[in-house]
């Protein structure tokens, strides 16, 4: 088996000829990019040990953050993991879409103890997304990906962001043009009657406690190690420095703005751009992770980020946003 950091990174059409490549590939134990309805992924056969191991040197990612296994169906999840009624009621409620249910891992489930960090439970989604789907369908089996970018980068929402990042260092990435969502999925433990939100993301939390009727628990997720991804308090960072809540922009400073009211004095800025002229939080979200790549690549040392509204999808953009400007970790590290 070839190492994921040589060789040439394949960009596959999304037809039936590129995911039957995509499917091949990841049956062999290789490394696929693909995209989904919330960022793309970077698969590998959730199974295989050796494949999933893979995703972690290609990534750099920390060992002990687990991943999301991807299945294409809500039977095929109830496979891998033990699902009570909260759950079951979750996934078919909002499944195929962007939520991740963290349940106890079934006794015959087949997704890795690498996959699953060690940890007793699994991580798993059904994607919303027609070549997700039919990759999975193909792939016959659990495809852990965590989202194709360095380990604590910005999320990629384009086949050219995988490619920025990860090209050479994996073996082919299906190319479905841009996401939808442009966030990561919510993430919700059901380990008891009372789910926790783990995670915000591009399924908001009033959505969530509307299906379930009370209001999710909230508080740490931490026994030691995360219980899913996207939790450790430094992630999604760009090189440049990000100053959140900024009512002024300071001269050479980058901006990301949000909605009609701008700051006093755009005239020193550097590169301006705007999430959602109108103000709509889910085009934000969407815009979020391209608009953050387009400014650091600026060259601005500093990315000064207008106040956005808490409610809803702006929930999980400022989790984003507050993971961006927080200092980085030190590797291995665990922030509870």
């Amino acid at each position: 088996m070839s190492g994921p950091l040589t060789g040439m990174t394949e960009r596959l059409a999304p037809d039936s000829a590129g995911i039957a490549r995509a499917a091949e590939l990841l049956a062999s134990g290789q490394l696929v990019a693909f995209p989904t309805e919330t960022v793309y992924g970077l698969g590998a056969d959730a199974t295989s040990g050796e494949a999933v191991a893979r995703i972690y040197t290609a990534k750099g990612r920390p060992r002990f953050n687990p991943l999301i296994a991807h299945v294409a169906s809500l039977a095929a999840a109830r496979s891998e993991g033990v699902f009570n009624d909260t759950a079951l009621m979750l996934g078919e409620r909002f499944w195929p879409g962007p939520l991740t249910l963290v349940v106890p891992a079934a006794p015959g489930s087949r997704v890795s103890d690498l996959a699953r960090a060690g940890l007793d439970t699994v991580a798993l989604r059904v994607p919303g997304h027609p070549i997700a789907l039919d990759l999975l369908r193909r792939a016959g089996c659990p495809i852990a990906a965590p989202s194709a970018n360095r380990s604590g980068r910005v999320s990629p929402t384009t086949a050219t962001h995988v490619l920025a990042d990860l090209g050479g260092r994996i073996d082919a990435v299906l190319d479905g043009g841009p996401t939808q969502v442009g966030l990561e999925s919510t993430i919700v433990t059901c380990l008891t009657d009372s789910p926790r939100l783990l995670r915000p993301g591009g399924l908001p939390r009033e959505a969530i406690e509307e299906a379930i009727g009370r209001a999710l628990a909230g508080g740490s997720a931490y026994d030691g190690a995360p219980r899913a991804p996207g939790m450790l308090a430094s992630h999604y960072s760009p090189r440049a420095r990000v100053r959140l809540n900024a009512e002024r922009i300071a001269p050479g400073e980058a901006a990301l703005l949000f909605g009609r009211r701008t700051p006093a004095d755009l005239s020193g800025a550097g590169l301006v751009l705007n999430l959602s002229d109108r103000g709509d939080l889910a085009e934000a979200a969407a815009h979020l992770f391209s608009h953050l790549r387009a400014l650091d690549d600026s060259g601005a040392a500093t990315i000064a980020v207008a106040p956005i509204p808490e409610q809803g999808l702006g929930e999980a953009i400022n989790d984003r946003l507050r993971r961006a400007a927080a200092e980085p970790e030190r590797e291995g590290a665990i922030t509870p």
